[in-house]
């Protein structure tokens, strides 16, 4: 197998846009191409993830469309679908097939289009992620799955409901200083606990908001990529797994099992353990979901997440910096191209120039969840200095 490294990032602002998603595909694409010395006749392939295009713009094809539209024509263009892991799968498969041979330069995008679609358009897209057949047809919604998740940790292990507000307190605050964010306004303890209930326990700052966005980067092999750019990223490892496909399958709602897996199945790759990252950007849809994944992920044991959280171990200067981007609570969450923004944030770590810098990041962790649970990705990213 073969190393492979990113050398070229691209991205849009997270927000509302007022643009579809082949145009939010073309700027990344574009950016990311233009931040390398990649000549588009050297890129073999195109993988992009999107989730709701078709529900919510009537348009699908949209792999083969942007990579038309930026000069990539001929080349294999695929699009990937795994809710609000489509992206992070994207970049998996750009990785697996340059990995094993198959292509040696490849472009990997994420883009969603979302807030120009009326609230029951939206929601009935999103939801369309949950298995229609058990949650869809009980009207279980995914603040619910994560109300019910809260709910359940709260009992088990003793966590504050201002404990859990912390998180949104900590991304909120750190979303100040990103251009890329959405909200960029600080909220206390008091304005999350306080906000409107949506599904109790969950209040409304304790929600990502909906957001357009484009991602890319350009994977190559490794030895190519340092032809490049001055300052390629390795991909250490590549973890993608299912998990159980709803609420009613859960053993444990505390412990989502395709993000532990596919974390078991990175750090494999990396030859490493969760105790040598030193950043992470992880799924924060909602707080209670980056406690819970901060667990699942091997960084706190189980029922200390929330607690580390509000003594400042995960802040920017704190032992483990999580999501110092802002994370989806305050860059929001377009589906489609979260996972690939995440690998954004981490790769500006490890170059050492993003807005909210970890002082000597080496290793930078990117984790991906989608639906209630049942899909995972997990990247462990190495610096300049580790190819």
């Amino acid at each position: 197998m073969r190393s492979v490294s990113i050398a070229g990032t691209g991205t849009t602002a997270f927000g509302e846009l007022d643009a579809g998603v082949k145009e939010l595909g073309i700027k990344a694409v574009s950016r990311a191409l233009r931040s390398c010395d990649v000549r588009r006749d050297d890129v073999d392939a195109l993988y992009l993830g999107n989730f709701v295009a078709g529900a919510l713009e009537g348009q699908e094809a949209i792999a083969p469309l942007v990579a038309d539209s930026v000069g990539l024509t001929g080349i294999p263009a695929t699009k990937t679908e795994g809710a609000c892991a489509s992206s992070g799968i994207a970049f998996r498969e750009a990785y697996q097939s340059i990995r094993t041979g198959v292509h040696d330069v490849v472009v990997a995008t994420g883009v969603e289009s979302m807030t120009n679609a009326g609230t029951a358009e939206f929601t009935r897209a999103l939801g369309s992620a949950a298995d229609q057949g058990t949650e869809g047809e009980t009207g279980l919604t995914f603040p619910g799955f994560y109300g019910l998740l809260l709910d359940r940790y709260m009992h088990e292990y003793g966590a504050t409901r201002e404990q859990v507000a912390a998180v949104s307190v900590k991304n909120r605050r750190n979303g100040v200083s990103n251009p890329r964010a959405r909200f960029r306004s600080e909220v206390t303890v008091e304005d999350v606990v306080e906000s409107r209930r949506v599904a109790d326990p969950l209040r409304l700052y304790d929600c990502c908001p909906a957001a357009d966005g484009g991602a890319a980067v350009v994977l190559a092999a490794s030895g190519i990529a340092e032809e490049l750019t001055d300052a390629p990223i390795q991909v250490l490892g590549s973890g993608h797994t299912t998990g159980r496909s709803a609420a009613y399958r859960y053993d444990d709602l505390t412990t989502l099992e395709a993000t532990t897996t596919a974390a078991e199945s990175a750090y494999s790759q990396a030859g490493i353990g969760p105790e040598d990252v030193d950043v992470v950007e992880l799924h924060d849809c909602f707080s209670a979901a980056e406690i819970g994944d901060s667990e699942d992920l091997g960084f706190f044991e189980k029922g200390e997440g929330a607690k580390a959280v509000a003594e400042g171990r995960t802040a920017v200067d704190g032992e483990l910096p999580i999501n110092p981007s802002g994370g989806l609570l305050a860059k929001g969450h377009p589906v489609g191209a979260t996972g690939i923004g995440q690998i954004y944030e981490i790769c500006k770590q490890l170059r050492g120039d993003h807005e909210n810098q970890v002082e000597g990041a080496e290793i930078g962790l990117a984790h991906n969840l989608g639906g209630s649970g049942a899909v995972s990705t997990v990247t462990v990213l190495g610096g300049p200095s580790d190819v």
